[in-house]
């Protein structure tokens, strides 16, 4: 058991550090406050070749290309507007994380709820239909039948 937990805790934390890996030295600025920006931009735009994750998470070629240019940017004296308006002239708003509400981006934004809607629908369908019709009432004859059964238990039971 306390094998199982020290491999554990050893994958977790290999899994936990493996973003800090994404972001290669020679990519860092000497400008502390640009480097700092530079993460935060990153952290909002979303590798194009990876799944859902940010540019800064990713270690794919692409993403750190996209690094170099977020940096280059900064460094030409672009604000953040200016250095995600760039890439999402060459990527479109696919390379944000978070992208505006656009006729274009709606499906992104209500796709999760729409889904989430029918999957209720679907359970609530699916238990419904699995539901038990009401009992018939019983006849006369199976209730004599029924109170019968029942005097008989409760003379088995006193015995």
């Amino acid at each position: 058991m306390k094998r199982r937990f020290v491999l554990a805790a050893t994958l977790a934390a290999v899994l936990a550090a493996s973003p800090a890996l994404a972001v290669m030295p020679d990519e860092q600025l000497p400008d502390t406050v640009l480097e700092t920006r530079a993460v935060d931009i990153s952290r909002e735009l979303r590798c194009v070749v990876c799944q859902n994750q940010s540019i800064d998470d990713s270690a794919a070629p692409l993403a750190r290309d996209m690094r170099i240019i977020v940096r280059e940017r900064l460094v030409a004296g672009d604000t953040d507007a200016e250095v995600k308006a760039y890439l999402v002239a060459r990527y479109g708003n696919y390379v944000l994380l978070r992208p505006p509400l656009q006729g274009d981006t709606w499906a992104l934004w209500f796709a999760p709820f729409a889904v989430f809607l029918l999957a209720g629908a679907g359970v609530f369908g699916f238990a419904k239909s699995r539901s038990l019709p009401a009992p018939a009432p019983l006849s006369d004859a199976d209730r004599e039948k029924l109170e019968r059964l029942r005097r008989a238990r409760a003379e088995t039971r006193s015995l």
